[in-house]
Parts: C-alpha cells; sequence; structure tokens
C-alpha cells in the first residue's frame, strides 16, 4: 500500500510512468515503492512541486525558519512503529519478505531482533507466513491470539479500554479510518497512530505520544508481545514478537527518565 506522500507525487504528476520519466528513472523501479526513498526525495519535491514535508513527513517537519529534519531518534522510533504496524496488520506480501531480509543490525537489543527477523524471513516464504498469520490472529473462530487492548485488560472484546481509548483519540482529532473494521485498539492501529503522533502525521501537542503510549500501549503491549514469542503458532512471527517486545521496553526505559 503507497503511503500518503508517494500517491500524492503520483497524483500530480497523472501516473507512476510520468514521475518515473520526470525523475530519470524506470517506471518498474517507482511502481514497486512503497514510499517514497529518502535519497529520492530531492528529485521528487523538483518534479512535483510538492513539498518534502508532505513527500516524507517522518524524515521533514516544518519549522519556524523553514523545513528541518525530524529529529533522528524520532524518526527512527516512527520507523519502528510503522514496521510493527505493517507485519500486525497482515502477512507480509513478497516484497516485504525481500525488504526485511535486507533489514540492518548491530550489538544492541533492537538491531539483534532486527537481525533475527531478517533470518526469519530468509528462512519463511508468503505461503508459509500467510498460513501463520491467520493461524495466529484470524482462525476457524478465532486465533490463538488476540491482540487487542480490551481483551488483555479486561478478558473481554469492545470493553471499558476500547471507550477510553476511542474518548482520547477524539481528544487528539485522530478519526477511525473507513472501512476498517478492525477496532481501534488493535495492536497494529495502536502502533500506526504512535508512529503518526510521533513524526507529525497527525497534527496533536508535544507529548501526546507519551500519554497515549503510557495509557494504552504500555498496560498491555509487552504481554502480547511476550505472548506472540511463545505462542505455539508462531515462527515467523515469534520474532516480531521479540521485536515488538525489545522495542516496548525500550520505551517505557525511555519515557521513565527525567524530562
Amino acid at each position: 500500500m503507497r503511503d500518503p506522500g508517494l500517491s500524492e507525487a503520483i497524483r500530480a504528476v497523472g501516473g507512476v510512468s510520468e514521475l518515473a520519466r520526470r525523475i530519470g528513472i524506470s517506471q518498474p523501479s517507482v511502481s514497486n515503492w512503497d514510499r517514497i526513498p529518502a535519497e529520492r526525495v530531492a528529485a521528487v519535491e523538483s518534479a512535483t512541486g510538492i513539498t518534502r514535508t508532505v513527500l516524507r513527513p517522518d524524515l521533514f517537519e516544518q519549522g519556524a525558519s523553514g523545513v528541518v529534519p525530524l529529529d533522528e531518534t524520532e524518526a527512527a522510533r516512527a520507523q519502528e512503529y510503522r514496521l510493527l504496524a505493517a507485519l500486525l496488520v497482515r502477512a507480509p506480501n513478497q516484497d516485504f519478505l525481500a525488504r526485511l531480509r535486507k533489514l540492518r543490525a548491530d550489538a544492541t537489543p533492537l538491531g539483534l531482533a532486527h537481525a533475527a527477523l531478517a533470518e526469519a524471513a530468509e528462512a519463511t516464504s508468503v505461503e508459509k507466513v500467510e498460513r501463520e498469520f491467520f493461524d495466529l490472529f484470524i482462525g476457524v473462530g478465532r486465533g490463538e491470539l488476540l491482540p487487542y487492548g480490551s481483551y488483555y485488560l479486561t478478558g473481554f472484546l469492545h470493553e471499558r479500554p476500547l471507550a477510553r481509548l476511542r474518548e482520547d483519540l477524539i481528544q487528539l482529532g485522530i478519526e477511525r479510518a473507513e472501512g476498517n473494521p478492525e477496532p481501534e485498539d488493535h495492536v497494529a492501529i495502536l502502533c500506526e497512530i504512535m508512529a503518526g503522533l510521533i513524526d507529525g502525521k497527525f497534527t496533536a501537542p508535544p507529548g501526546s505520544d507519551r500519554k497515549l503510549f503510557e495509557k494504552h500501549v504500555a498496560p498491555w503491549g509487552g504481554r502480547f508481545f511476550a505472548d506472540l514469542e511463545q505462542a505455539e503458532g508462531a515462527d515467523f512471527y515469534r520474532r516480531v514478537g521479540s521485536l515488538g517486545r525489545a522495542f516496548v521496553e525500550i520505551e517505557k526505559e525511555a519515557f521513565a527518565l527525567p524530562s
């Protein structure tokens, strides 16, 4: 699924082929983008007249004196949340698996989790991971896991935690996406909202990401990812659980530091 910045660029010039022509690369290359690569932002901005804050708001934000890069740490946080959201909303397709195999790793807990996820992507196939996703989250009747805040906090779906979340999202001006049957306390939706609060996709007061995390993610997110690590039907998704658990712990520790 194309992100809004790429979709806006394509609309502005009248199609994928025209965008590719204007920036001097092949049409299939542009067709394979989910979003505009960082190294292509300047060229697309010049070709379309659309500012980089619209094309890649995760990398650029509007400052008082003009366009300034989004803080590197904040951009990395937003990207991590979007990665988890993409992994948990549906099974990855072939292109997504190929990108996962190239995840960069280092010696940090998060880097090691990236390395394990890349290895898992290398060892699986689209067919295997689709079956795994179905068994874990959909199932016949229900999946092995229910990735909803209300369920983890009360044992039932559509309970008071979901109502509280909806109240807070209204205060932030964040509306439910049309056509999405999942409630807002689905872990993938919460991760996407967190990313949007961090990188400016959603206009909200400073510190809104912290408030949402502490109230609606921290109380249950770590338990969900730990359960995913241990799920009987998890193979590829065991590594997703490890990544999510490590990231939630990092977020908790960061928010606990004196400001």
